[in-house]
């Protein structure tokens, strides 16, 4: 098979308690559910529903605040603006950042989905658990640059696998059946650079920064 990033070669890696195959990029290390084991839109939507994500969750508000906390000081000071794309039904971030004294849009496929950035520019666009339900990362990356002020900020969260296929195999993340595609940092720096963005900063865990 080819990467649906890259364009390289991939191994497939067969699951075959859950019967799932996944194909692996050695070169963007890059894993991605093969197409045909893919949910549709009903099935997405209702396992969005069921999760609780709400200021009523002290768990969830925090990992908000230490993503926040990781590049809030690289953020320009004059920065008035932010886009936050995937909000889900609870836009705990946006509420956030409004209270950190930015105007915040909002856009979610399924909660919000006006285009509310279209004919935009904002200082931040930030995108929290959303990259691994993507099938085409480089499409959003693209339009986060287009829609990017100069010197903004693009924050990303999703959680990185660590390259090992017996560990992939073994990992919960990947059993949420909307999750489809999976990322160390180095994907992000191969889709940077097709975008012409670049990584200024990775926790190695699960955030990653972007700038134009």
């Amino acid at each position: 098979m080819q990467c649906k990033i890259c364009g390289n070669v991939t191994n497939a890696i067969m699951d075959y308690n859950l019967g799932k195959a996944y194909e692996i990029c050695f070169s963007c290390q890059s894993i991605t559910l093969e197409k045909k084991y893919f949910v549709d839109e009903t099935h997405e939507k209702a396992q969005y529903d069921n999760h609780n994500n709400s200021f009523e969750s002290p768990g969830y508000v925090k990992m908000f605040e230490d993503f926040l906390d990781y590049f809030w000081n690289d953020l320009n000071k004059n920065s008035t603006n932010a886009l936050d794309f995937g909000s889900g039904p609870g836009p705990v971030l946006a509420q956030i950042l409004r209270n950190k004294g930015l105007h915040v849009d909002i856009y979610d496929k399924f909660y919000q989905p006006i285009q509310v950035y279209e004919n935009k520019k904002y200082d931040l666009i930030t995108s929290t658990e959303v990259f691994e339900h993507l099938e085409s990362p480089l499409e959003f990356l693209s339009l986060f640059k287009k829609h990017l002020k100069k010197g903004g900020i693009i924050a990303i969260m999703t959680l990185f696998h660590d390259n090992n296929e017996e560990n992939f195999l073994k990992w919960w993340y990947r059993r949420d059946p909307t999750h489809i595609l999976f990322y160390t940092p180095k994907t992000f720096e191969v889709l940077a650079s097709m975008c012409g963005l670049k990584v200024v900063k990775c926790d190695d865990r699960r955030i990653v920064v972007l700038t134009s």
